[in-house]
């Protein structure tokens, strides 16, 4: 069957790598206007919140700790870069203008006074102790993926991307991950050893942010979140010291750094994880015609709700540029083409006739570079283009823009109603009318399984409850205008408006958003008083310091 060939609930679909990968190829360049990542994933980073209002945030309290804009002494500099067993880059270096870029280009005008790309722990605690001692602000940075830009600013930025070893332990059934490992390498290096760990999609998102903030992926629903799969971690605080956090050593560190969002308590510099043995996997893709939009959204809801821990899926309202709006579902289930052929009928049925559908299973790195829009690529590709230090796949090699993009989120507990539905509908429509050249639309992705099973306060990750993650996000080029862009921010806040009364009252915090109102408790809700327990105790002079950081004492009410 061609991928392109209509097709009734039914229809036999089996598994067929190449046909995935045709498909695959043409739906990607039918939604050229976004990013790849954010068509076939649409988790943490590659692409990023709601509630009340939807103006910029003016809950920021201000730091303790004196900062100045001041330009140091070269010597100051120097004498930095001559102790550290990494590079610093300043602003005169040649590689200054891609080291300070994000992923999100909304953010490049943000000039660093330098970037530490640090080697070892020694590295992170000697720029601490830099940046406090000069007065300048201290920005730790992994992959670089902050939706706020929050992993950028004027002063030193901390990076651990040169930290990024892999070590498995298959007889343990652990690893152990540096703090600046990028996903698609920690997928690469833990499947030569027949592993996995839960984690997201986006193949240049950092362990550290992920982890840090939650981590939910396609496989989530059967082995939890990336943070719940966590045993260990170095953090080097603001006073300097380097600490391993865990069930028994600094647990209420330990507690925060599942969940309590990144940059808050310290600079992470590795990670130790449960990992499980790689399981057969399946991979769907169903695609209907737009009319169908509102049935799909609906029965995706009902047949996601009742459906087994192994399988993830999500439901995609795309408007996909010049090509139109889109409808999709895609899915990874831990198990045969042949069960999960019989899992989807029951969804079909109710979803209406699909344009075109795909089934088939597939070795586990390639379902997660598929994942990560990457399924034509190698792993040294499946990386950013100039990144700043070299990969476990190699330096220089990789093929994969940054993007620009603005999002929302928010948590659905239980199944949309049929005007929250529409509501969903009619914003993307307006998008497409609104602003056609541009791509964005709304995803929904599956929780439940084994990440409602840990209760709200066992980390600090407290959505365990919800049915699925909902992400509104639009992308744009470097090209378009300043009409276009604030065309789309605007859609962007409205749609959030709009949708808000058939949502929770709560975000995710990997989507952090700069403009939620309320952002605290829509984040952490019923864990935030245990959180700022945990950061004034950390880091009492609230050293990492930015817009929407955990403070050091509870807002006011």
């Amino acid at each position: 069957m061609l991928p392109d060939t209509p097709t009734g609930p039914d229809t036999p679909i089996g598994p067929d790598t190449t046909n995935r990968r045709q498909f695959l190829h043409r739906a990607a360049a039918a939604l050229g206007a976004t990013t790849s990542a954010a068509l076939f994933g649409s988790l943490a980073g590659c692409s990023g919140q709601l509630r009340r209002s939807y103006t910029a945030s003016t809950t920021t309290a201000p730091a303790q700790t004196t900062t100045t804009t001041e330009p140091l002494d070269p010597a100051a500099w120097s004498a930095l870069a001559q102790s550290l067993s990494g590079s610093l880059v300043l602003p005169t270096g040649a590689s200054y203008a891609t080291a300070k870029l994000l992923y999100n280009l909304q953010f490049a005008a943000t000039d660093p006074a330098a970037v530490a790309y640090c080697a070892s722990a020694s590295d992170v605690q000697r720029c601490i102790s830099f940046a406090r001692h000069h007065g300048i602000a201290a920005t730790p940075r992994a992959g670089g993926h902050s939706y706020g830009g929050y992993s950028t600013g004027p002063g030193l930025l901390i990076d651990v991307s040169r930290m990024n070893t892999v070590a498995a332990d298959a007889g343990a059934m652990r690893c152990t991950i540096g703090a600046g490992t990028q996903l698609v390498d920690v997928y690469d290096q833990l499947s030569q050893t027949g592993l996995l760990l839960p984690a997201g999609s986006c193949p240049s998102v950092g362990i550290a942010g992920l982890t840090l903030g939650g981590g939910i992926g396609v496989v989530g629903r059967k082995y939890g979140l990336t943070c719940d799969n966590l045993l260990s971690l170095d953090t080097v605080t603001a006073d300097g010291r380097l600490l391993t956090a865990n069930a028994s050593q600094n647990a209420d560190l330990f507690w925060a750094s599942r969940g309590g969002g990144g940059g808050n308590f310290g600079v992470v510099t590795s990670f130790t994880f449960a990992v499980h043995r790689i399981p057969e996997l399946t991979l769907f893709t169903i695609n209907w015609p737009w009319p169908a939009a509102a049935d799909v959204l609906g029965a995706w809801q009902a047949w996601t709700a009742s459906a087994p821990d192994e399988l993830w899926s999500n439901c995609q309202l795309q408007s996909a540029g010049s090509d139109g709006l889109n409808v999709r579902s895609n899915g990874v289930f831990v198990g045969s083409a042949a069960t999960l052929t019989g899992l989807l009928r029951p969804f079909l049925a109710q979803a209406g006739t699909p344009s075109s559908q795909f089934v088939g299973s597939d070795p586990y790195l390639h379902t997660m570079l598929v994942e990560a829009g990457c399924e034509n690529l190698t792993v040294s590709q499946c990386h950013l283009t100039g990144s700043g230090a070299a990969t476990p796949a190699g330096a220089g090699a990789g093929t994969l823009p940054r993007s620009s993009f603005a999002a929302t989120s928010a948590y659905v507990i239980s199944a949309l109603s049929t005007a929250g539905v529409a509501t969903c509908v009619q914003a993307v429509e307006t998008l497409h009318t609104g602003v056609p050249e541009l791509g964005g639309g709304i995803v929904f992705d599956a929780h439940g399984g084994a990440i409602n099973t840990v209760a709200p306060g066992a980390t600090a990750f407290v959505h365990r409850s919800a049915l699925c993650a909902m992400q509104t996000s639009t992308s744009w080029g470097p090209g378009d205008p300043p009409a276009t862009v604030d065309a789309a921010k605007g859609w962007l806040q409205k749609s959030a408006a709009s949708l808000a009364p058939f949502v929770s009252r709560s975000a995710y915090q990997n989507y952090i958003d700069p403009t939620l109102v309320d952002w605290a408790d829509a984040y952490y809700g019923s864990n935030l008083p245990r959180l700022v327990q945990v950061k004034r105790r950390y880091d009492p002079d609230d050293v990492f310091h930015f817009a929407q950081s955990i403070p050091t004492t509870l807002p006011h009410p």
